[in-house]
Protein backbone atom coordinates (compact mmCIF):
# COMPACT_ATOMS: atom_id res chain seq x y z
CA UNK A 1 0.00 0.00 0.00
CA UNK A 2 1.28 3.16 -0.88
CA UNK A 3 2.59 6.18 1.43
CA UNK A 4 2.34 9.66 1.47
CA UNK A 5 4.89 11.20 3.41
CA UNK A 6 5.02 15.38 4.27
CA UNK A 7 7.88 17.17 5.36
CA UNK A 8 6.92 20.19 6.80
CA UNK A 9 7.97 22.46 9.64
CA UNK A 10 6.77 25.89 11.78
CA UNK A 11 9.25 28.34 10.14
CA UNK A 12 12.09 27.41 7.09
CA UNK A 13 15.57 26.64 7.64
CA UNK A 14 14.77 23.51 9.78
CA UNK A 15 16.20 21.14 6.84
CA UNK A 16 12.83 19.35 5.27
CA UNK A 17 13.97 19.71 1.53
CA UNK A 18 17.46 18.04 2.69
CA UNK A 19 15.90 15.09 4.70
CA UNK A 20 12.89 14.85 2.04
CA UNK A 21 15.86 14.96 -0.70
CA UNK A 22 17.74 12.33 0.84
CA UNK A 23 15.25 9.74 2.09
CA UNK A 24 13.93 9.53 -1.15
CA UNK A 25 16.94 8.55 -3.36
CA UNK A 26 17.87 6.42 -0.71
CA UNK A 27 14.28 5.10 -1.03
CA UNK A 28 14.63 4.69 -4.61
CA UNK A 29 17.94 2.73 -4.35
CA UNK A 30 16.32 0.42 -2.18
CA UNK A 31 14.40 -0.38 -4.71
CA UNK A 32 11.02 1.14 -4.19
CA UNK A 33 9.34 3.45 -6.91
CA UNK A 34 9.41 7.07 -5.38
CA UNK A 35 7.91 10.34 -5.74
CA UNK A 36 9.27 13.37 -4.59
CA UNK A 37 7.19 16.28 -5.49
CA UNK A 38 8.62 19.95 -4.38
CA UNK A 39 5.26 21.27 -2.97
CA UNK A 40 6.98 24.78 -1.27
CA UNK A 41 5.44 26.54 -3.79
CA UNK A 42 7.24 29.61 -2.37
CA UNK A 43 10.65 29.17 -1.69
CA UNK A 44 11.17 25.84 -4.34
CA UNK A 45 15.08 24.75 -3.94
CA UNK A 46 14.61 20.68 -5.00
CA UNK A 47 16.21 21.83 -7.86
CA UNK A 48 19.08 22.75 -6.86
CA UNK A 49 19.89 19.00 -5.35
CA UNK A 50 19.40 17.42 -8.77
CA UNK A 51 20.56 20.39 -11.26
CA UNK A 52 17.67 19.84 -13.69
CA UNK A 53 15.21 22.20 -15.35
CA UNK A 54 11.79 20.66 -16.15
CA UNK A 55 10.37 21.12 -19.84
CA UNK A 56 7.17 21.23 -17.06
CA UNK A 57 6.70 22.69 -13.54
CA UNK A 58 3.89 21.85 -10.74
CA UNK A 59 2.68 25.11 -10.93
CA UNK A 60 1.80 24.13 -14.79
CA UNK A 61 -0.44 21.62 -13.80
CA UNK A 62 -2.19 23.40 -10.73
CA UNK A 63 -2.96 25.82 -13.39
CA UNK A 64 -4.45 23.53 -15.91
CA UNK A 65 -1.43 23.94 -18.39
CA UNK A 66 -0.08 20.37 -18.16
CA UNK A 67 -0.94 16.91 -16.94
CA UNK A 68 -0.07 15.54 -14.48
CA UNK A 69 2.09 13.01 -16.36
CA UNK A 70 3.90 15.84 -18.32
CA UNK A 71 5.20 17.31 -14.72
CA UNK A 72 7.47 14.55 -13.71
CA UNK A 73 10.84 13.88 -14.08
CA UNK A 74 12.64 9.79 -14.59
CA UNK A 75 15.87 10.29 -12.56
CA UNK A 76 16.25 6.74 -11.95
CA UNK A 77 19.10 6.12 -14.58
CA UNK A 78 21.23 9.20 -12.93
CA UNK A 79 21.19 7.60 -9.65
CA UNK A 80 24.29 5.29 -9.65
CA UNK A 81 26.11 8.31 -11.55
CA UNK A 82 25.04 10.37 -8.19
CA UNK A 83 26.95 7.56 -5.87
CA UNK A 84 30.05 8.39 -7.90
CA UNK A 85 31.07 4.71 -7.25
CA UNK A 86 30.47 4.47 -3.58
CA UNK A 87 29.45 0.69 -3.02
CA UNK A 88 28.64 0.33 0.89
CA UNK A 89 26.67 -2.70 1.58
CA UNK A 90 23.05 -1.74 1.96
CA UNK A 91 23.33 1.22 -0.32
CA UNK A 92 25.39 -0.12 -3.43
CA UNK A 93 23.52 0.09 -6.96
CA UNK A 94 20.31 0.28 -7.72
CA UNK A 95 18.02 -2.30 -7.03
CA UNK A 96 15.41 -4.26 -9.30
CA UNK A 97 12.10 -2.60 -9.43
CA UNK A 98 13.42 0.79 -7.90
CA UNK A 99 12.73 4.33 -9.39
CA UNK A 100 12.63 8.14 -9.01
CA UNK A 101 10.05 10.64 -10.45
CA UNK A 102 10.80 13.97 -9.29
CA UNK A 103 8.00 17.51 -9.91
CA UNK A 104 9.59 20.86 -9.37
CA UNK A 105 8.01 24.08 -8.56
CA UNK A 106 8.93 26.70 -10.31
CA UNK A 107 11.57 29.15 -8.65
CA UNK A 108 10.45 32.02 -10.49
CA UNK A 109 9.14 35.13 -8.82
CA UNK A 110 6.31 35.85 -11.64
CA UNK A 111 5.36 32.24 -11.04
CA UNK A 112 5.41 32.23 -7.58
CA UNK A 113 3.06 35.29 -7.77
CA UNK A 114 0.60 33.62 -10.16
CA UNK A 115 0.00 30.38 -7.64
CA UNK A 116 -1.14 33.24 -5.81
CA UNK A 117 -3.43 34.44 -8.03
CA UNK A 118 -4.37 30.78 -8.70
CA UNK A 119 -5.28 30.44 -5.16
CA UNK A 120 -7.67 33.60 -5.07
CA UNK A 121 -9.81 32.85 -8.01
CA UNK A 122 -10.34 29.06 -8.21
CA UNK A 123 -12.64 27.42 -5.84
CA UNK A 124 -10.70 26.25 -3.05
CA UNK A 125 -11.88 22.14 -3.09
CA UNK A 126 -11.18 22.39 -6.51
CA UNK A 127 -7.52 22.97 -5.68
CA UNK A 128 -7.51 20.63 -2.74
CA UNK A 129 -8.88 18.12 -5.76
CA UNK A 130 -5.67 18.49 -8.08
CA UNK A 131 -3.62 17.60 -4.81
CA UNK A 132 -5.74 14.57 -4.75
CA UNK A 133 -5.60 14.15 -8.22
CA UNK A 134 -1.46 14.04 -8.80
CA UNK A 135 -1.36 11.75 -6.26
CA UNK A 136 -3.52 9.38 -7.48
CA UNK A 137 -2.09 9.39 -10.65
CA UNK A 138 1.24 8.91 -9.69
CA UNK A 139 -0.08 5.70 -7.87
CA UNK A 140 -2.36 4.09 -10.43
CA UNK A 141 -0.02 5.22 -13.64
CA UNK A 142 3.40 4.59 -11.65
CA UNK A 143 2.53 1.96 -9.05
CA UNK A 144 4.38 4.54 -6.39
CA UNK A 145 5.12 2.80 -3.26
CA UNK A 146 6.36 6.29 -1.38
CA UNK A 147 4.72 9.50 -2.23
CA UNK A 148 7.09 12.28 -0.53
CA UNK A 149 6.30 15.71 -0.76
CA UNK A 150 8.42 18.68 0.92
CA UNK A 151 6.03 21.35 1.52
CA UNK A 152 5.85 24.83 2.74
CA UNK A 153 6.72 26.12 5.98
CA UNK A 154 4.26 27.42 8.45
CA UNK A 155 0.01 27.47 8.17
CA UNK A 156 -0.45 28.50 4.99
CA UNK A 157 -2.86 27.85 2.52
CA UNK A 158 -0.91 25.49 0.16
CA UNK A 159 1.27 23.83 2.49
CA UNK A 160 -2.01 22.65 4.52
CA UNK A 161 -3.29 20.86 1.07
CA UNK A 162 -0.44 19.07 0.80
CA UNK A 163 -0.78 17.62 4.34
CA UNK A 164 -4.61 16.99 3.31
CA UNK A 165 -3.37 14.05 1.13
CA UNK A 166 -0.77 12.70 3.90
CA UNK A 167 -0.39 9.17 4.87
CA UNK A 168 2.55 10.42 7.37
CA UNK A 169 3.43 13.82 8.78
CA UNK A 170 7.45 14.44 9.39
CA UNK A 171 7.36 17.75 11.36
CA UNK A 172 10.61 18.56 11.80
CA UNK A 173 12.36 21.20 13.85
CA UNK A 174 15.72 22.44 15.10
CA UNK A 175 15.98 23.10 19.06
CA UNK A 176 15.74 26.74 19.42
CA UNK A 177 13.03 28.05 21.69
CA UNK A 178 10.99 29.88 18.81
CA UNK A 179 11.40 26.72 16.72
CA UNK A 180 10.13 24.31 19.61
CA UNK A 181 7.37 26.84 20.80
CA UNK A 182 6.18 27.73 17.62
CA UNK A 183 6.02 23.60 16.60
CA UNK A 184 3.92 23.18 19.72
CA UNK A 185 1.12 25.56 18.82
CA UNK A 186 0.83 24.33 15.59
CA UNK A 187 0.62 20.52 16.61
CA UNK A 188 -1.61 21.46 18.77
CA UNK A 189 -4.06 23.92 16.54
CA UNK A 190 -3.23 22.11 12.99
CA UNK A 191 -1.58 18.53 13.54
CA UNK A 192 -5.07 17.00 15.85
CA UNK A 193 -6.86 18.15 12.89
CA UNK A 194 -4.91 15.66 10.76
CA UNK A 195 -4.91 12.78 13.09
CA UNK A 196 -8.65 12.74 13.46
CA UNK A 197 -8.61 11.88 9.86
CA UNK A 198 -5.99 9.32 9.89
CA UNK A 199 -3.04 10.91 9.56
CA UNK A 200 -0.04 9.55 11.55
CA UNK A 201 2.75 12.42 12.65
CA UNK A 202 6.14 12.29 13.44
CA UNK A 203 8.67 14.75 15.20
CA UNK A 204 12.02 14.58 13.78
CA UNK A 205 14.62 16.54 15.19
CA UNK A 206 17.54 18.37 13.30
CA UNK A 207 20.48 20.03 13.40
CA UNK A 208 20.51 19.30 17.09
CA UNK A 209 23.78 19.80 18.83
CA UNK A 210 26.16 17.38 19.62
CA UNK A 211 29.00 17.34 17.29
CA UNK A 212 29.97 18.43 14.06
CA UNK A 213 31.92 16.86 11.26
CA UNK A 214 33.47 19.91 9.76
CA UNK A 215 36.25 17.88 7.29
CA UNK A 216 34.45 16.32 4.03
CA UNK A 217 37.96 14.56 4.07
CA UNK A 218 36.03 12.01 6.85
CA UNK A 219 33.12 11.05 5.17
CA UNK A 220 33.84 7.82 4.24
CA UNK A 221 36.37 7.23 6.88
CA UNK A 222 36.27 5.35 10.20
CA UNK A 223 36.22 8.30 12.11
CA UNK A 224 32.96 9.06 10.60
CA UNK A 225 31.53 5.28 11.77
CA UNK A 226 32.79 6.32 15.21
CA UNK A 227 30.84 9.60 15.68
CA UNK A 228 28.04 7.34 14.68
CA UNK A 229 28.48 4.85 17.01
CA UNK A 230 29.76 6.72 19.73
CA UNK A 231 26.35 6.05 21.83
CA UNK A 232 24.78 9.93 21.53
CA UNK A 233 21.14 9.81 22.40
CA UNK A 234 18.62 12.63 21.85
CA UNK A 235 19.25 13.77 25.47
CA UNK A 236 22.89 14.39 24.66
CA UNK A 237 22.46 15.31 21.44
CA UNK A 238 19.84 17.98 22.60
CA UNK A 239 21.51 18.98 25.98
CA UNK A 240 18.47 18.14 27.92
CA UNK A 241 17.42 15.15 29.14
CA UNK A 242 13.66 15.87 28.82
CA UNK A 243 13.18 17.59 25.54
CA UNK A 244 12.36 14.15 23.79
CA UNK A 245 9.56 13.82 26.61
CA UNK A 246 8.50 17.17 26.73
CA UNK A 247 8.24 17.39 22.90
CA UNK A 248 5.90 13.88 22.95
CA UNK A 249 3.97 14.96 25.88
CA UNK A 250 3.18 18.27 24.40
CA UNK A 251 2.14 17.41 21.11
CA UNK A 252 1.38 14.59 21.00
CA UNK A 253 3.92 13.33 18.63
CA UNK A 254 6.32 10.79 18.71
CA UNK A 255 10.49 11.71 17.97
CA UNK A 256 11.11 9.08 15.03
CA UNK A 257 14.76 11.10 14.25
CA UNK A 258 17.03 13.05 16.06
CA UNK A 259 19.91 14.26 13.52
CA UNK A 260 22.90 15.98 14.77
CA UNK A 261 23.86 19.25 13.28
CA UNK A 262 26.64 18.77 10.74
CA UNK A 263 29.09 21.67 9.59
CA UNK A 264 30.05 20.52 5.92
CA UNK A 265 26.01 20.18 5.26
CA UNK A 266 24.82 23.26 7.18
CA UNK A 267 27.67 25.59 5.62
CA UNK A 268 28.41 23.94 2.18
CA UNK A 269 27.44 26.33 -0.33
CA UNK A 270 26.28 23.14 -2.66
CA UNK A 271 23.09 21.00 -1.67
CA UNK A 272 24.18 17.45 -2.12
CA UNK A 273 22.56 14.33 -1.56
CA UNK A 274 24.60 12.71 1.02
CA UNK A 275 22.78 9.79 1.59
CA UNK A 276 24.12 7.96 -2.01
CA UNK A 277 26.99 10.62 -2.36
CA UNK A 278 28.67 9.76 0.97
CA UNK A 279 26.89 6.66 2.29
CA UNK A 280 29.21 5.98 5.65
CA UNK A 281 28.67 9.72 6.29
CA UNK A 282 26.76 9.23 9.93
CA UNK A 283 23.93 11.53 8.49
CA UNK A 284 23.97 9.24 5.65
CA UNK A 285 23.10 6.45 8.47
CA UNK A 286 20.49 8.48 9.97
CA UNK A 287 18.66 8.58 6.85
CA UNK A 288 19.11 5.25 6.96
CA UNK A 289 17.61 4.73 10.09
CA UNK A 290 14.62 6.61 9.25
CA UNK A 291 13.97 4.58 6.15
CA UNK A 292 13.91 1.58 8.52
CA UNK A 293 12.04 3.26 10.64
CA UNK A 294 8.25 1.61 12.11
CA UNK A 295 7.22 4.93 10.40
CA UNK A 296 7.36 4.12 6.64
CA UNK A 297 6.76 0.51 6.77
CA UNK A 298 4.33 -0.01 4.18
CA UNK A 299 1.26 -2.06 5.04
CA UNK A 300 -0.13 -4.84 3.05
Amino acid sequence: MTQCIAFHSYKGGTGKTTLAANLAVLLARRGYRVSLLDLDVYAPSLQAYFEITPANWINDFLADNADAENILVDVTSTLDGLAHGNSRSGNSGQKNGGRLLLGFSNPKKEEIHKLEGIGGKQDKLQLLRKFIQLREELISTHNIDYVILDTSPGIRYWSINALAVADRLFLTLKMGDIDIDGTIKMANEIYTSFAKFGAKPYLVLNRVHGYCVPNPSVHSSSKANALHTSGLDVAEQTGDPDIADMLTSQTKMSVVSAIPCYCDIQFSRKEFLTAIKYPDHPFSMKITELASSDSLRLSN
